[in-house]
């Protein structure tokens, strides 16, 4: 069965994760049905203010408004198996795990927590307080997944974009699809 997955983009710090995630999902859509975008209110200012652009705007995607509760991946019967938040801010994933569907990305997290589907959040912060880490505990105890913007360097990634691609591609794993990347002892 092919994947339906939706892509949240929150205002965080880390938009080049949201960027070759979004290139990288492009390039691999022979391995799902349906691909679904989100910005939150703060997503596309904090964007454009570390890429330099706004080509958040000329993405060829299906893109949802914040507050559009008409989207599919807003009710389990749109059948979206997937989830990523790509950066998630702690604003965001304290409302994930406090319950609280204020928006479109909250309500699809929780949508895809009921439903026993697959949630990854590429959480961006540093350092964690306490509540942070409560917080992150609470969405992996409800079946969500955890993925630090931590970069690895076993691949000797010298760009920035190639850096923030060992965390994209970390990511593209943890969600099923077959990428062509670094891998441990090859």
């Amino acid at each position: 069965m092919m994947k339906n997955i939706v892509v949240a983009v929150t205002g965080a710090s880390g938009s080049i994760y949201a960027d070759l995630l979004l290139k990288r999902l492009k390039s691999l859509n022979e391995q799902y049905n349906k691909l679904a975008v989100v910005f939150s209110e703060n997503a596309r200012e904090v964007w454009e203010i570390e890429l330099g652009n706004k080509d958040f705007e000329l993405l060829d995607l299906n893109i949802y408004e914040k507050n559009d509760f008409n989207a599919p991946f807003a009710s389990g019967s749109g059948n979206f198996d997937t989830m990523l938040i790509v950066p998630c801010s702690m604003g965001t994933l304290g409302r994930i795990a406090s319950g609280i569907s204020n928006d479109l990305i909250t309500r699809a997290a929780d949508v895809v927590l009921k439903e026993r589907r697959k949630l990854i959040c590429m959480v961006r912060e540093t350092p964690y307080n306490l509540i942070h880490i409560k917080n992150m505990e609470t969405v992996t105890l409800a079946g969500g997944i955890i993925c630090p913007a931590t970069p690895s360097f076993y691949s000797k990634p010298q760009t920035p974009e190639e850096i923030a691609g060992t965390v994209v591609d970390r990511m593209l794993d943890l969600a099923g699809l077959d990428i062509s990347t670094y891998r441990w002892g090859k």
